[in-house]
C-alpha cells in the first residue's frame, strides 16, 4: 500500500493513515528538524512502522487521545520496535486495560498493550526538536479524552468530525460534557484551524462551527 503524502502546516508535516477494520486515523507529526510523535496507532503496526521509517522522522513518544481499542491496537509492537514511551490521560486508563475485552466483543484480534509510561494533564506540552504540541482535555466521548494542538491544527481524536461529533453511548461517554468540552477547547481555536479527526476526512474549526448539526 502506498504511504500517504504528508499535509503541511507551515513547518509542520503530518501524515494521516486509516488503520484496521474501523478505519481509525493513525497520525505521524513532525517539525522541520524531523522529530515528532506518533499519535493513536490503532492497528496495522507493520504498516505504521514502515511509514515512520520511510519518513525519516525520529519519533520521541506515542501520544494517545483516548483509550478505545481501535486507537491503541498497535501500541505495544510499535513501542517495542521504536523504544518509545506511551502517554495517556489517567481517566482513560481503565478503558485502556479493557482493550482486549472490548475488541473481543467485535470478534477482532487485538494485542493488549502494557501500561502507559506517563500521564497526560491539561495544558501539558510535548516537544520534539522544533515541534511542540499542547494537550487540551476534551472529555465526553471518553472520560480522559485529550486533543493535541499546534499552530494551525488540532489532532482531535474522536471529539469533532466533519459533520459529526464523537459517540457518547459507549461506557464513560457523556453527551452534555462532550458538547461543553468542544465549545470550550475546540470552537475557541481560530476558524482556519485544521481538524484531524480519529476517523474520516479532515475539516476546519470554522466549517464545523458553521455547519455541524450537532453544534447548533
Amino acid at each position: 500500500m502506498t504511504a500517504p503524502r504528508p499535509q503541511t502546516h507551515g513547518p509542520v508535516r503530518l501524515w494521516s493513515t486509516p488503520t484496521g477494520p474501523l478505519q481509525e486515523n493513525a497520525l505521524l507529526i513532525a517539525g522541520e528538524q524531523n522529530e515528532g510523535f506518533l499519535i493513536d496507532p490503532g492497528d496495522e503496526a507493520e504498516r505504521l512502522l514502515a511509514l515512520v521509517r520511510g519518513s525519516g522522522v525520529t519519533v520521541r513518544a506515542i501520544l494517545l487521545t483516548h483509550a478505545h481499542f481501535d486507537h491503541i491496537g498497535a501500541v505495544q509492537p510499535l513501542r517495542e520496535a521504536l523504544g518509545l514511551p506511551v502517554f495517556l490521560h489517567a481517566a482513560d486508563q481503565p478503558l485502556y486495560r479493557l482493550g482486549a475485552a472490548s475488541a473481543g466483543r467485535w470478534n477482532l484480534p487485538f494485542t493488549q498493550p502494557e501500561a502507559p509510561d506517563q500521564e497526560i494533564v491539561q495544558g501539558q506540552t510535548f516537544t520534539a526538536g522544533d515541534l511542540t504540541l499542547t494537550a487540551r482535555e476534551v472529555p465526553g466521548h471518553s472520560p480522559g479524552h485529550v486533543v493535541f494542538t499546534a499552530p494551525g491544527l488540532v489532532i482531535a481524536g474522536d471529539t469533532l468530525f466533519q459533520g459529526g461529533i464523537g459517540r457518547t453511548d459507549l461506557p464513560g461517554g457523556d453527551h452534555p460534557t462532550l458538547l461543553r468540552s468542544i465549545a470550550a477547547e475546540l470552537l475557541t481555536l481560530p476558524e482556519d484551524t485544521a481538524v484531524y479527526p480519529g476517523h474520516g476526512p479532515r475539516t476546519t474549526v470554522g466549517a464545523e462551527r458553521r455547519s455541524n448539526p450537532f453544534l447548533r
